[in-house]
């Protein structure tokens, strides 16, 4: 998939409140994200984990034209395809991130952009995942027409596997589907804590998205 073609469709509009929800997701990842390590966030889009991450070196892939306009001063920009890694170098990388982007590409790209992932790690760097989960809402996941490829948690889990990665941390239910249409009655200064609360929880209404943390071995 052509990443312009996506940002052109207004699947994924600009938000404010996003960088909020993100600053929550930040801090429940960031034991899995070291502060001297090096970081790539693939499909960075408006580089709400990139600017936000402590890391001592970043790096924001995204196609989108506007990847200057959003990624922060200390990032270093890729503005290509996250297909085409080669400005980075191989065995460099600590951690990988990828938010709602797999999902978006078929067969033959996935295993150009997993083994891409997989060559600029270091040994037991790690693959961050965010992706829509099927199995908990599958009636909304082609509400996005630019979706190629349907994971549920265990097809990604196996999918994971299957290229020489072990999985650290599985939840199957993370966030809601769309975080975007939180109601705008919820006053800005108490979205932060509606989201680390919702993290932590046990019960997840309209949970639609999962998370994976894998370890390349």
């Amino acid at each position: 998939m052509s990443q312009d073609i996506y940002y052109k469709s207004g699947q994924y509009d600009f938000d404010s409140k996003r960088t909020l929800v993100w600053k929550e997701i930040i801090r429940f990842l960031s034991p899995y994200v070291p502060t001297n390590s090096v970081a790539v966030d693939l499909g960075a889009g408006y580089c709400d984990f990139i600017n936000q991450i402590k890391s001592a070196k970043k790096y924001a892939v995204d196609y989108s034209p506007d990847l200057d306009k959003f990624a922060g001063k200390d990032v270093e920009k890729i503005n290509n395809s996250v297909l085409d890694l080669s400005a980075i170098k191989s065995d460099s990388v600590d951690v990988v991130h990828a938010s709602n982007l797999l999902e978006h590409f078929a067969d033959d790209d996935l295993e150009k952009i997993v083994g891409e992932v997989k060559r600029i790690l270091k040994k037991r760097g790690r693959f961050i995942l965010i992706q829509p989960n099927f199995r908990l809402q599958p009636e909304k996941y082609f509400d996005d027409h630019t979706h190629k490829k349907i994971f549920t948690d265990s097809s990604i889990e196996s999918f994971l596997i299957e290229k020489g990665f072990k999985i650290i941390l599985k939840k199957s239910r993370f966030l809601p589907q769309e975080m975007k249409n939180n109601p705008s009655i919820i006053p800005q200064f108490l979205l932060p804590l509606l989201v680390r609360v919702y993290i932590h929880s046990p019960w997840k209404p309209l949970a639609g998205q999962m998370l994976f943390v894998a370890e390349k071995l």
